[in-house]
């Protein structure tokens, strides 16, 4: 079993807060992680109807019989428990670690948790596994299992490509059909699915709602929300330009991304090493990924930490952005076997401009080195793995 990287903040959390609500996209490991960190505490699964059918007769019974140190799992289910947790909680107000919620949708989506427990609980965003958390485990390819499976423990631990295609369509098929209108949102199969394998081809490119919305043949606005539905059940990443006061040469239009590569890959056709290693998308693919490992490694350190990307209206960018405490660190993501000075030009530019004194081209190599002008090319194996390295840019 892969033991999740999140526990010292959970226990953080749990030490300043009455409630933890953990929230991540549906099977990235959250009821395993919390019966591995909170193996004494009582869980209630809000699916199961035997768990769920008394919590809903009498909300407030049921949880006072249950007393403190209570999970429940997929709390979205039932929205009605929120206002109840709130007057328990303020019963006691001091007390706390009492209540853990994991839920598959954001607060945004499940306007009861942000309304009701409001300064109430803390939050852990959990994403699916990290290169620190599985390269222990030496799986055969190293870090480029972990690109091409994705994240998703069903899929990274599966054997074979048969396997993991075959979960990948349950799972999206499973969002689809079960999910979202458990969320009340109405969309059809064949509609989503377009539209997840339309932004698999332009991921990472910057968002052009127009042009979608013309190939689904529905408005500028259901294509907005749909996507913005994606990024709220944490399946979408949209990132932002930065905006610094350096005028009218900077985009204004996010970047949009498929957060989780394995699934990238189900949507674009890439069932194996081989079709990966030579697809046209693959430089787009790792870039994805290593996004996304980077934003989900900063995070955990720093929950409020900020991401971007930099780009200019004449084609200068960078990938990414980080705001780690009083300093901006500038990431480029290059699928080259040893970058060069080429490969860094996009930094140069964005490090002129912004004042940093350092920047960094990430890729999948085994050395160190620098690229001049403060750029150095990082192995992502090393700066991603244990321990995570990010301290010591």
């Amino acid at each position: 079993m892969i033991e999740r990287a999140y526990g010292p903040a959970l226990r953080r959390l749990l030490r300043r807060f009455p409630a933890v609500t953990i929230l991540g996209p549906r099977q990235c490991g959250k009821t395993t992680f919390i019966r591995q960190a909170l193996p004494d505490w009582s869980y209630v699964d809000l699916e199961r109807p035997a768990d769920a059918t008394p919590l809903a007769a009498d909300p407030e019974a049921r949880l006072e019989q249950l007393g403190d140190g209570v999970v429940l799992d997929e709390a979205q289910r039932l929205p009605e428990v929120f206002p109840v947790l709130r007057g328990l909680i303020d019963r006691r107000r001091r007390r706390k670690g009492r209540f853990v919620l994991l839920g598959s949708a954001s607060p945004s989506l499940v306007r009861g948790i942000s309304e009701s427990l409001a300064g109430r609980t803390g939050f852990l965003d959990l994403p699916p596994f990290r290169w620190d958390e599985v390269s222990g485990r030496r799986p055969p390819g190293g870090l480029g299992t972990l690109w091409l499976k994705g994240g998703y423990p069903d899929a990274f631990l599966s054997r074979g490509d048969s396997a993991r295609h075959d979960w990948m369509e349950a799972y999206t098929r499973a969002f689809i059909e079960r999910d979202l209108p458990a969320l009340g949102i109405d969309v059809s199969t064949a509609q989503m699915r377009k539209l997840w394998t339309m932004l698999a081809h332009v991921n990472g490119g910057l968002w052009n709602a127009s042009q979608l919305a013309g190939s689904l043949g529905v408005s500028y606005h259901t294509v907005n929300r749909y996507v913005d539905i994606l990024e709220q059940a944490f399946l979408v990443r949209k990132l932002a330009p930065y905006h610094a006061n350096i005028g009218k040469r900077l985009v204004k239009s996010p970047r949009v991304y498929l957060r989780d590569t394995g699934l990238l890959h189900y949507f674009l056709g890439i069932r194996s090493a081989r079709q990966l290693e030579t697809h046209p998308a693959r430089g787009a693919s790792w870039e994805a990924f290593v996004v996304d490992q980077l934003v989900s490694a900063y995070r955990r350190r720093d929950p409020g930490c900020q991401a971007w990307f930099w780009r200019t209206a004449t084609g200068d960018e960078v990938d990414l952005l980080m705001e780690v405490g009083d300093r901006l660190i500038p990431f480029e993501a290059k699928l080259h076997s040893a970058p060069g000075p080429d490969d860094a030009r996009g930094l140069f530019r964005c490090m002129a401009d912004l004042g940093l004194p350092r920047g960094y081209v990430v890729y999948p190599g085994r050395e160190r080195y620098s690229l001049g002008r403060g750029v150095t090319a990082l192995p992502a194996q090393r700066l991603l793995g244990p321990p995570l390295r990010l301290g010591n840019l």
